[in-house]
This record gives structure tokens, sequence and C-alpha cells, in this order.
């Protein structure tokens, strides 16, 4: 080995050691890096800009169509189903891509320290083994540094078919993110539904509450001043407090019922904080009665469940995932053609055209065969099963539904009566009071007990609209239409009460809507 090749040898050690060291003292250099204080400023910033960016302004009283849209348009829950639908489809463009044949492009450079070279031995045309005699004088036939390129067209069977299947498979998980955003759009609906009633409720109870507690306040001054000069009997007086204090306390718990029924519908509705609300106080709908065609709905519910229409599409790609198994186990058959390029000067030809064509078969995956057929029939049975399972808790959704919605109707005729009567009994004691203390705190007793039936009246009007849309949630009756002119707030609300209409529709309205809350007197 000459002086000159050593000192190439040593040299490149020397850069290989040096490299190797770099990337050591990189990888050693990779820590734990928290955000800043800043960033996070910066970030929750954003993201409150984000969370209620280009959201149409309230201009006026929000109907419960209104309500539902601005749910389904601006709620974070149903945005992300959407951005997830969205990039289901993306996926899908993606996969398809890779269906096509591969065309690689590449070029290069190949550099050596020193020359390729060799010496050659004849060979003794009688044996056909080398004759041991060498030439004298090594010979090379390529440079030391050259320059490559080639592009090649290459195309494989088995790639081919693996790649088709797994578009299918994100073709059917784009219908199941939209099965799934159809179920978040129902499930929005029904707590905007829940909560939109309630808040109403609020809406007309809270100045009557609030009025009242400030004067049960007063009475219960009143009642402890008659106590301390005598004017009442002391069982008598600690009875009427401890009346108006047991109605304080409902009152004040019904009272936090009311204001947080108004939040949820305000974070539902996306609106920020604190953002002034007012609700269209009208007429209340008529509510109605349910379909008596159980076995209609039932095969309605077992067609249109998003739950259902999923589980089904998951079984698609789970069927999948077994017929690529399958393909794996198939002969491959791959094809390359494409044009190369080496400046190796002692090439004859520096350009040239190849092609090729390669099959190959793993015997050992061949032995696959039965188990996969096995593990196909295993995994159709569980997913036929776990549908099964899921289509039994919908059929019994149903009927609990319906008879929820029933009880709910009862209920409500219930509290009717009690706030009738508790009215009358409002009435009386006011026609009957006097200046004496014992006729203003029986008047006030009165007054909270009628508030009360009013409050309970509201909620069980709630109940019903509540369970009157859990029953054709469990349907899987949808509120969105399939395509509109635009997704304005209006043009949504317009929509969605053309929609529950329709719904309607499929029953009998009850023979009259139930009576609204009117104070006696």
């Amino acid at each position: 080995m000459t002086r000159r090749t050593l000192t190439i040898h040593r040299k490149t050690s020397l850069a290989v050691f040096a490299g190797s060291m770099l990337l050591l003292a990189g990888c050693g250099s990779l820590t734990p890096t928290p955000y800043t204080k800043d960033e996070i400023k910066d970030r929750v910033v954003s993201d409150r800009q984000k969370m209620f960016a280009e959201q149409e302004p309230v201009s006026g009283p929000i109907t419960f169509h209104e309500a539902a849209a601005r749910a389904l348009k601006y709620n974070l829950d149903y945005r992300l189903k959407l951005m997830e639908s969205a990039l289901s489809r993306s996926l899908y463009d993606v996969s398809k891509f890779d269906m096509l044949p591969r065309l690689v492009a590449n070029a290069g450079y190949a550099g050596r320290s020193n020359t390729a070279g060799g010496y050659s031995e004849g060979i003794n045309l009688t044996t056909g083994r080398p004759d041991g005699v060498v030439t004298l004088v090594p010979s090379t036939a390529t440079e030391d540094n050259r320059r490559l390129a080639g592009l090649t067209l290459s195309w494989n069977v088995l790639d081919f078919g693996v790649s088709y299947y797994r578009a299918q498979q994100k073709a059917d998980q784009i219908l199941m993110a939209e099965e799934r955003r159809r179920k978040v759009v129902q499930n929005v609906l029904q707590d905007v539904r829940n909560a939109y009633w309630r808040a109403v409720g609020a809406q007309r109870l809270i100045g009557d509450v609030n009025s009242l507690i400030d004067r049960t306040y007063k009475a219960l001054e009143a009642a402890r001043k008659a106590e301390d000069q005598g004017l009442l009997p002391r069982l008598q007086a600690l009875s009427y407090q401890r009346a108006l204090l047991d109605a304080v306390s409902l009152m004040n718990l019904r009272r936090q019922d009311l204001e947080l029924a108004r939040a949820e519908l305000a974070a539902l509705m996306s609106l920020p904080p604190g953002t002034p609300m007012v609700l269209a106080d009208t007429e209340e709908p008529i509510v109605s009665t349910l379909p008596n065609d159980t076995e209609t709905l039932e095969r309605m519910a077992l067609e249109r469940r998003p739950e259902i229409m999923e589980e089904w599409y998951r079984k698609r790609v789970t069927a999948t995932d077994i017929k690529i198994a399958k393909a794996q186990v198939w002969p491959n058959l791959s094809l390359e053609a494409g044009p190369l390029y080496d400046s190796n000067k002692y090439l004859y030809n520096n350009n040239w055209a190849e092609a090729g064509l390669r099959l190959s078969l793993n015997l050992i995956k061949l032995l696959q065969w039965p188990a996969l057929d096995q593990a196909q029939a295993d995994q159709e049975q569980t997913d036929d099963t776990r549908r099964m399972g899921l289509s039994m808790a919908v059929l019994t959704q149903v009927h609990v539904g319906k008879q929820r919605y029933e009880l709910s109707l009862s209920e409500l005729k219930f509290a009717e009566e009690i706030m009738r009567v508790d009215g009358r009994l409002l009435e009386y004691a006011k026609a009957a009071a006097s200046t004496s203390v014992d006729s203003e705190l029986e008047v006030i007793r009165a007054e909270a007990r009628w508030l009360l039936a009013r409050y309970q009246r509201q909620a069980a009007y709630s109940n019903a609209q509540a369970a009157w849309g859990r029953f054709y949630n469990s349907v899987g009756l949808d509120v969105m239409p399939e395509a509109i002119e635009s997704h304005d707030v209006k043009t949504l609300a317009t929509e969605i009460k053309r929609t529950i209409s329709e719904w309607e529709s499929v029953g009998q309205r009850a023979p009259e809507a139930p009576a609204k809350s009117k104070a006696p007197g």
C-alpha cells in the first residue's frame, strides 16, 4: 500500500469519525422545550378569536329554530365532525394515487478513493476451469468519479391490489364519518330542544322568583319582629319562619336551574359568555301525540339510525382487511422499465434503456390461507353480532322513548292541574288578606307555592319537549336538509322548521295546547 493511499484512508477515517461525533452531539442536544408564557398567552388569544369568529350577530329575539340553526352552524362539536368528514375525503383522494405506477427520477454521483481494477485469469477451453495464467498488467473499466441518472417506471401488481383495497376502506371511512356527523346533528338538536324551553321558562320566571325572594326575606324579618314583640304565638311564628325558609330554599334551587339553562343554551349556540340574549316568548308549540304504528317506527330506526349504519360500514372495512391479507398471499408480478445514464468513459454506451419482469410467490404464506378463511368467518360473525346487539338497543330506545314521552304528557297535565289549584289558592289568600302579620305571611306562602307550581309546569313542558325530541332521535330522523341554497342562520332555521313540521305530520296533534302560565287575579 502506497503512502498516498494510507494518507487517503486516514483522512477518510477522520472524516467519518468527525461526522459520527457531530451526529451524536446533535442527538444529545435534543431536550424537552415547554411553551413560554408569551406563547401560551398568544395561543389563548388566538383560540378565543377562532371560537367566536365569523358569527352572525344576534339581532333580535331568538326562536327555537334559530337557536337550533346557530347551534348546528357554530357548535364546535359539530364543526369538528365536519372537519373529520373533510379529512376522510382528503385521505381518500390521497389513497387513490397509491394505485398509480411509480415513476422515479434519480441522479447521483459516485466516487472512490482509488481506482477500481483487477487482473484476469485465463480459462482452459478443454476443462472449462481457470488455467492459472494471469495477465501481468491490471486493467480498469470504471472511472473513479462518475455521474449517474435514471428514470424508472415500475408497477407492482400486489401494491396495486393492496392500494385498491385501501382506497375502498378510505371510501367507507368517509361514509362512517358522515354517519358520525349525522349523530352529532341529532344530539345537538336534542340538547338545544331541552335547553331552549328551560331557558324560556327562566326568562319568564326569573324576575318573579327574584322579586318573591326579596319579599320573603322581608316577611321573615317581619315574622321575627312579631315573635319578639309577642304579636304572634312563638310556635306559630317559628312555623311561619320555617315555611318561609323552605320556600326560599326551593326558590333558590329553582333560580339556579333557570340561570344555568340560559348559560347552557348560550354554550350550545357558541355565543361568547355574557352575550345579551333574549328568547322569543311566543306561543308554546302544541305537544303532539305519537304515531301508533310501532312496527313502522322500529323499521325506520333500524334503517336510519347513524350508529347502525356506521357499524355496517365498519363491517366492510374489517372485511377489506382480510382481503388485503389474502392479496399478499397471491403471486406478485412486477414490471420495471426506463432510461439510464452513466458518465463512465469506459462504457461503449453511456445511455441505455432497461426493462424487467419478475414473478414471485412466497410459498410459506400459502399456509396462511386456511387461517385467513377462518378469520374472515369469525370476523363476519363478530360484526353481525355487534350490529344485532346495537339493533336490539335501538329497538329498546324506541319503545322506552315512546313510554317516556307518554309519561311526560301525564306529568305535564298533572303539573298544570297543580298550577291551577295553587293559582286559585293564591286568589283566595289575596281576597282574605288583612293587615295582620299572619295574613301577609299566608299570602307570601301562597305566592311561593304558585310560583313553584309555575316552575314545575314549565319544567314538565320542557321535559315533554325533550322526550318528544328524544323519541324521534331514537328513530334516526334527520333535521338537516341534504342541500340548501345558503347556510346563513335564517335559511337554516327555515329548513329546520320545515323538516320538524314534516316529522310532526306523521302523528296526530293533541286536541288542545297546554295552557301557558298566567298570573291569576
